[in-house]
Order: C-alpha cells, then structure tokens, then sequence
C-alpha cells in the first residue's frame, strides 16, 4: 500500500540532547494485530456477547444471587477483553495518528466490538427496571456479589434518564458514526497540522513548546503561526465543536437531563453543588492567584503588558538547560522514593519494560497521558518529551497515574476505574512530591525563585485555566442551544474567559481567539476539564495534612489509591479528616497557591 509522503522533522535533538528515550512494547497486549491471539480473543468477544444475552436477557430480576453473581462475573471478563482489544489498537494509533493503516485498524476494531457489544446494551437497562429490595436481597445472600455494588449504585444513578431498550441500542449502535467519528476527525485533523517557524516545519507539540522559549521573538512567531494554522482551519473545527454540542443536546434532552454537565457530574459521582462551589471559589481567587502572579510575571518579563505568548515563558533568571531523560527519571523517582519505597516500586517497571513512548515523533498524539488498559495487564503512559522542567512534572503527574492505576487494578476489571474527579490524585500528588523535593534542594534563592514560580504557574494551568476552560464550555454548549454557532461566536465566547481569568497584566494578540480549537478535552470529554481543579485542590488539602506529619499517612493514601472506584469521594476523604461538599476545603486548597505567591512577593522586597 501506498501512503503520501508525510514531513519529516528533525528528531536528532531527541536522541542524543536527551539521551535514549523509550518507546512502548506493546505486546503484553498483542505483538500485532494480525496476531492469532488478537483474532482468538476477537472471536471469542463476538460469541461471548451474544451468549451472554442469550443467557441472560429478560431474566434478570428471576436470578438467585449466584446466578447474579455468574452474570456480573463473565460480563466483567466481556469488559476485560474488549478493553485489552481497544488499548492495543487505540495505543498503536496514537503513536502514529496519520498513518493509514493505524487509523483503519481502530475504525475497524471500534466497528465490530460496537455491533460484538450491542446485545449487552440491555444488561444496564434492565438491572435499573429490578426493585431495589431484589438488589439488597442479592447482596444480602451472597458477599462475593456484594462487592460489585458500587457498579449497580452507578449504573442506577442514571435510572431517571434512561431511554427505551430500543433507543438505547439505536444510540450504541450509531456512536461509531456519530461523536466517535469526529473524534477521530478532529484527532487525525490535529496529527497533520504542520507549522513553520523560522524556515523550520513543525509538529504542533514542537510549535506550541515554542511558546515556552527563553526568546520572546521566538514565542511570538510560534504564536502566531499557531494562530495563522488554526485560523485556516477554523471552519472545520468550528463544524466538529458545533456538531458535537448539538449531538449532546439532542441526547440530553431525549434523556431529560436537566443541563449538559449533568452526565459528567454523574459519571464522576460527584454532586453539581460541590462543582459549583468548587468553580465560585476558584473564580473568586482569580485576583489573589493568577491576576497577582501574572503581574510580578510583568514585572521580572520587564515588561508594559503580556502578551500571550509571556503566560508561559521562562524567567530572565531561568537556566534554559535541557533535562537529560536518566536525570528526569532520577528526579522523580527519588521524589517518590522519599515519600514511601513502594511508591518507586510501582514506578520503576514503567522504565524498565516499555510502558512508557517518551519521544515526539511525526504522526504523533501531542500531550501526555496514561493509559490503564486492562486490570490484568498494566497501564501505558504516553509523553512528548522536550527536556523541559515542565516535561519532568508531566513525567510526574503521568507515572503518579499509572501508579495509581497498578494500585487499582486489584479492585478488578469494574471496579478499579476511578472517577476523573479522584483519577487526578495521584498524578498531582507526585507532582507535588517532585516539586517539594526539588525546593528543598534548591542550591541557591534564584533557583527556590524559578522553582516556585514554575509551580505556581502549573498550579494556576491546573486550576485557574482548567475552570476558564470549564466556563467556556458551559458558555458553549448553553449558546448552541440558541443555534448553529460560527467560528466568530465560537471564539467570542473563548475571549470572554481569558480576560477574567488572566487578568489585567495581559493583552491578547488578533488570532488568539481560535486557540480553543486543539483542546482535546471538549472533543473527546465533555467538562472533563474541571476534574483537573477538583485534583489540584484535593491533593492541596491532603498535602496540607501530609506535612501536619500524621503517622499513618502513608498507609492511608496506598489504601485510597487501592480503592479505584469502589468508594464515593466522602468516604475516601474521611479517613484524612476532608470533606469536599464543604466549601471551606476548597479555599483551603487555594490557600496554599496563594502561599506561594506570597513567598514570591516577599522575595521581591
């Protein structure tokens, strides 16, 4: 088969500025898709799911406990199995995204386990139509059963919006076609964006990193290339955004949820009230967090105004020293290290057996992610590294995921997934361990100065942007309700955040009202954004107790980790003493970044 020739970009740098950088070995999955245990277990899915509705379909409010039990166990390995199948597939092509044969590998694999799956549709259905006192008598007679609540607890939190079986197969079978395909539009349109600055063609990865250049004319052209890039392609990413919110609201209102988060809020397991506080209470800090940094960011930049290509530059006084890939491992391992050994332990094979693709490459995914795939195999972290500090906290934050994912899996196939408001807990917690133990080792107050500015600004990414992100797409998907949206209104409403949320020190350049559209959290996942801001605050509060020096600390985090998700966030919390309903946690979080300002400030005097 023959493929267009695809740009080439200078990928020397990475090998030999940051040493040998790994790649993944995915064959604990499968060596191949052609392999015959990858059509084996592709076989093996087609007859399990229709003997599974075979066995099952229209009985399951006669069973006995045991039966129930033989029910939740082999759907959990249909679970199992279909979810190894896509994390080889899915993981194959985010390596490389504009490879042809990749992107019809996971068209083809998502097609057949979609049509494989849609006789299960029922199984969720039906449960919520059983009486609860059948539930709690199958839960009373049998313990092995009685473990597997939390899932029929979930599962009935959607009984209010349930649609008819019919409709419900519809809607799975037509999702290969519907928002899975402009995912993959969207993904496939990113991958092939290239961009040229100062002669030099560019991955969007590579261009955006340039806004994090020690020279301002450097940032300024990535930034403006980057807008010259998306400007041109605005009208395409403006027909995924519009697409994609009118699907929503179309299933929304089907459902009779009563607002576009309310699906989000429910996956999560968390109530609207505590978003909302959580979001009041962050952009109520606005002026004491991100508005007061950015202006002795003004000052040290020198500067009259920002622009936008300053929110992420480094300091005057910022070495730009690359970080070699053993020194980043070092760092952060022995961050954990000091925490608790088992900590490094559980991170350490991430190295040693090609869990981890740490190089940007052509065709590549841009961002970082990990990936748990399967309870039985091992989660994957997925890195664009370029040497930066940031690039060691990404590490950080990435393996803090996949630690907490190995810790997870014990729970099993269903019940070791966590909710995206308690899955960023560990990953910002390692980042906060790798930071404080760079700080302590600061060899001089210019380099405590850079660290804790670095970390503010992470913590302000984190928190700060991720609820300005939350808004606009509140702002987004209420506004297209009202009617198609254009490019124009689209980037209206994205300008409407950035000024409250960035504060006076900025102005903001003509292009930069498109810079919504590579954000692929409001493609692939809805509001997932404000999970980010409900992490960093949980992990200030718990850090906070952490350093009030409790004993049993340690023990007590290894076991909120192991739970996954078979425990709401109160019950997870209270053993530290945190309850996040309580208004009064989030400013405690907050507090802590505004500490660090303040520590900034004071070393201006």
């Amino acid at each position: 088969m023959r493929f267009a020739p695809q740009p080439t970009y200078d990928t020397s740098a990475s090998a030999g500025e940051f040493g040998d950088l790994p790649e993944w070995d995915l064959s604990d999955l499968y060596t191949s898709p052609d392999a015959p245990e990858f059509k084996r277990d592709m076989d093996w899915l087609e007859k399990a799911c229709a003997d599974f509705a075979a066995d099952f379909e229209g009985k399951l409010a006669g069973l006995s406990a045991e039966q129930m039990l033989d029910c939740v166990l082999r759907y959990e390995k249909i679970d199992m199995i279909a979810g190894r199948i896509m994390s080889f597939i899915g993981l194959r092509y985010y390596q490389n995204t504009t490879d042809a044969e990749r992107a019809k590998a996971m068209s083809d694999a998502q097609d057949r386990i979609t049509t494989f799956t849609t006789p299960l549709v029922f199984f969720s259905l039906e449960l919520n139509r059983v009486e609860d006192d059948v539930l709690g008598g199958w839960f009373a007679a049998n313990a092995d059963l009685a473990r597997y609540k939390p899932i029929f607890d979930r599962m009935r939190l959607m009984r209010p919006y349930q649609l008819s079986d019919e409709l419900e197969k519809f809607l799975h079978d037509q999702s290969t076609v519907g928002a899975a395909a402009w995912n993959r539009l969207f993904d496939e349109t990113v991958a092939g964006l290239t961009f040229t600055v100062d002669g030099e063609e560019k991955s969007l990865e590579a261009t955006l990193d340039g806004l994090s250049d020690q020279n301002r004319d450097k940032r300024e052209a990535s930034a403006r290339e980057v807008a010259r890039v998306f400007g041109e392609n605005v009208k395409l990413f403006a027909r995924v955004h519009n697409t994609l919110a009118k699907e929503k609201e179309i299933e929304d209102r089907w459902r009779g949820m009563p607002s576009p988060q309310t699906g989000r809020h429910l996956s999560n397991q968390v109530e609207p009230e505590v978003v909302e506080a959580l979001r009041n209470a962050v952009v109520a800090a606005y002026p004491k967090l991100s508005h007061r940094y950015y202006e002795l960011k003004r000052g040290w930049l020198g500067l009259d105004i920002m622009q936008v290509w300053d929110r992420n530059a480094p300091l005057p006084m910022e070495s730009d020293r690359k970080i070699g890939w053993d020194e980043a491992k070092d760092t952060v391992l022995s961050a954990y290290s000091a925490f608790d050994g088992k900590m490094a332990e559980l991170a350490e094979p991430f190295f040693q057996k090609g869990w981890i693709d740490a190089g940007v490459k052509p065709g590549k995914a841009p961002g970082a992610f990990a990936h748990p795939t399967v309870a039985d195999v091992h989660p994957y972290v997925m890195l664009n590294y370029l040497g930066k500090p940031r690039d060691v906290m990404t590490l950080a934050h990435e393996l803090g995921h996949g630690v907490h994912q190995r810790l997870a899996a014990a729970q099993g196939e269903l019940l070791s997934s966590t909710p995206l408001t308690l899955a960023e807990t560990a990953s910002v917690f390692g980042e906060m361990l790798t930071f404080r133990r760079l700080l302590a080792n600061a060899p001089s107050q210019k380099e405590r100065k850079v660290l804790l500015a670095s970390k503010v600004e992470d913590m302000i990414n984190t928190v700060v942007r991720q609820i300005a992100f939350y808004d606009f797409e509140c702002k987004l998907h209420d506004a297209r309700r009202q009617g198609e949206l254009t490019p124009d209104d689209i980037g209206a409403l994205w300008m409407s955040v950035q000024g409250e949320s960035l504060g006076p020190a900025f102005t903001f350049m003509q292009g930069y009202e498109s810079f919504w559209a590579y954000i692929p959290h409001f493609v692939h996942s809805p509001f997932y954004v404000y999970a980010y801001a409900f992490g960093d605050g949980l992990v200030n509060a718990l850090y906070a107790v952490y350093e009030e020096g409790d004993p049993d600390f340690q023990a007590k985090y290894f076991e909120m980790l192991k739970a996954g998700g078979s425990k709401h966030h109160k019950e997870l919390l209270a053993p530290f003493g945190l309850d996040a309903s309580d208004p009064k946690f989030w400013d405690k979080g907050l507090s802590m970044i505004s500490g660090l300002i303040d520590e900034l400030e004071a070393m201006e005097n």
